[in-house]
């Protein structure tokens, strides 16, 4: 299935309504083939982001390109794009493959390569044996996956993908994610920008993800970059949830709850303020390097793990084990460690507005 031109750039776009800024000065670009999640808490501004590529809304100032063409002006039917959005929008009274061909038929293409492209959309898709039903026939999962085949048979070089999971039940999200990487690995040279609040999706599914918090790109790298080595404090707590302790840099590390912790400090000023990062699946019960000692406030049972709550020194420390033979119990004292090489120092005090 060949593409339109590919890559999204958005250049100090702003969007605003009756003059409040929902996407401020926004800068990213998507490369070719490339599949960027817009990550970010709702009304973060990652919904505005993918609809002023789509055409829905115009920026107050900037521009958006699409590959080598300013498309700020054009109107969304002329772009070339296809759209997922979170509730399907299938008609209810045409059939899976009526449904497939409406773009085709708004852009008049002729009716015998209609038929082509719709059969290579559903079989792309894996509902080629489908193309007869009605939506009313079919599963959420199926019906999301006719809308995906819709956006395809255009032959879009953008696919714009807005929340397009989160009607679904944990176990359909979980096979649509595996059918969404496997749409990415046959479909090369199609750029994605997949908007979600999920942070499972887009460690799954993206090349890079751009971490979004009131209106303004926070961060953007690769998942692994901005899991092991987040840039603030909102990127370490929304990538992946962690342990952000308050901390003192020393000669030799930090200090916490006035256990000497060694780490690398980057440099950092001696006395000076910072926040230590851990993540919670790093940190063992026992005895160990950094050892953390305190009392079990809470535990909780999650099938193949436990996650402890402990409070050290007045501050809440999470660990995620395996799931316990033996649990300590609420009351008692605990000791948790971690290694050096598990936390990253951020800066402290980062305003987040």
């Amino acid at each position: 299935m060949s593409a339109t031109s590919s890559g999204i750039r958005f250049d100090s776009v702003t969007v605003a309504y009756d003059g409040n800024v929902v996407l401020d000065t926004f800068d990213l670009t998507v490369e070719p083939g490339e599949v960027m999640a817009l990550l970010g808490p709702s009304g973060s501004g990652k919904t505005t982001a993918l609809r002023a590529v789509a055409g829905f809304v115009r920026p107050a100032s900037g521009r958006v390109f699409l590959g080598d063409r300013d498309v700020t002006d054009l109107p969304p039917h002329r772009r070339g794009i296809g759209m997922v959005v979170q509730q399907y929008a299938l008609f209810p009274h045409m059939r899976v493959e009526e449904n497939v061909a409406f773009g085709l038929r708004a852009r008049k293409v002729p009716r015998a390569e209609i038929r082509e492209r719709v059969a290579e959309a559903l079989d792309l898709t894996g509902m080629g044996a489908y193309a007869r039903r009605h939506p009313r026939e079919l599963s959420g999962g199926q019906q999301q996956r006719v809308a995906i085949a819709r956006a395809l048979a255009i032959r879009p070089g953008v696919l714009l993908l807005d929340e397009p999971l989160s009607a679904l039940d944990a176990q359909l999200r979980s096979g649509m994610l595996a059918e969404l990487a496997r749409l990415h690995r046959e479909l090369p040279d199609v750029s994605i920008l997949y908007v979600t609040h999920d942070q499972v999706e887009a460690l799954t599914l993206a090349d890079r993800i751009a971490v979004m918090d009131r209106a303004r790109l926070r961060a953007c790298g690769t998942p692994r970059e901005l899991y092991r080595s987040p840039a603030d404090e909102f990127t370490a707590s929304f990538v992946g949830g962690a342990n952000l302790l308050p901390v003192t840099v020393t000669a030799g590390g930090v200090s916490f709850a006035g256990a000497d912790i060694k780490v690398d400090t980057g440099g950092a000023a001696r006395g000076a303020s910072a926040v230590l990062c851990v993540r919670r699946h790093l940190v063992g019960l026992g005895e160990g390097p950094n050892q953390l000692t305190g009392t079990l406030e809470e535990i909780q049972w999650r099938g193949s793990t436990h996650r402890l709550f402990v409070d050290v020194g007045g501050h809440r420390v999470m660990a995620d084990l395996r799931e316990l033979r033996d649990p300590p119990a609420h009351g008692d004292a605990v000791t948790l460690h971690f290694a050096p090489d598990d936390a990253v120092l951020l800066p402290a005090g980062v305003d987040h507005d």
